[in-house]
């Protein structure tokens, strides 16, 4: 079954400004390319070079991303990049906090060093990135946050637990910013994704005997493209979903 991004409409996105965490790969090009489609004005960072990827957004949409080389770990660099984006888009409207790394690691092996890097990339920058749009929606009169966990949590997998807490903890954060930002009109929600198949996940991890596990544990027996993260996405960044926030919208297949 194809996908067609045209085939989503979420007409209230058109001209706004929209910032992506790690919005040149995986999960996140799939979004960065949704919100094009929607007519949004899209900043994103990443780690690797992205030009072929905007080069083709922009032939596919009329519709350039922004993009912004930037680690994460670095909230200097990351702070910046928001401002960038800010400067050339106007004030952000929709917070995408995307980007993640799943590394696999035992309770055993893992260092002090190895577990403040991880946090540093799977909890920190959605602190900051937060901290940094807040008042640019204050003063749109309200926005969007959506924050990627992880139905690792819920199912309690092994093999990560650093990753595992990390995107535990975005769920907490996710609720406590809601709270927190609400009485502003900024909606924080978390969109919580299954086994997605994105080209890291099929080149590093993916084989049959899991996929096949995974597949028997869902009610839905299909493994999960990157494409579709994008609709529920733009659900929750859109007025569809503006009386919704510190909610978790599970997309996994039914599994967890």
């Amino acid at each position: 079954m194809s996908f067609n991004f045209h085939d989503l409409t979420f007409g209230d996105l058109k001209g706004q400004s929209v910032f992506i965490t790690g919005g040149g790969s995986g999960i996140g090009a799939a979004l960065t390319e949704g919100f094009l489609a929607q007519g949004a004005r899209v900043a994103f960072v990443g780690l690797s070079d992205a030009g072929e990827f905007c080069d083709a957004m922009e032939a596919k949409y009329a519709n350039r991303p922004l993009f912004i080389e930037c680690d994460i770990r670095d909230v200097a660099a990351l702070e910046a990049a928001v401002a960038r984006a800010r400067e050339t888009h106007g004030p952000i409207g929709v917070l995408v906090n995307n980007a993640a790394r799943d590394t696999r690691h035992s309770l055993e092996e893992w260092s002090v060093e190895e577990w403040d890097d991880a946090i540093a990339t799977n909890l920190r920058p959605q602190f900051f990135t937060a901290q940094q749009v807040a008042p640019d929606m204050r003063a749109l009169g309200g926005g969007a946050i959506i924050n990627l966990s992880s139905n690792s949590v819920h199912l309690g997998l092994s093999g990560y637990p650093t990753y595992v807490t990390a995107k535990a903890g975005i769920l907490g954060l996710t609720r406590a910013l809601a709270r927190e930002l609400g009485g502003d009109a900024i909606r924080v929600n978390c969109l919580i994704p299954g086994w997605v198949m994105t080209e890291r996940q099929k080149a590093l991890w993916v084989n049959d005997a899991d996929l096949k596990e995974c597949l028997e544990q869902q009610c839905l027996k299909e493994a999960i493209p990157v494409e579709d993260m994008v609709g529920p996405c733009l659900f929750l960044a859109s007025n569809a979903s503006r009386m919704m926030t510190g909610q978790e919208l599970i997309v996994d297949g039914g599994r967890a």
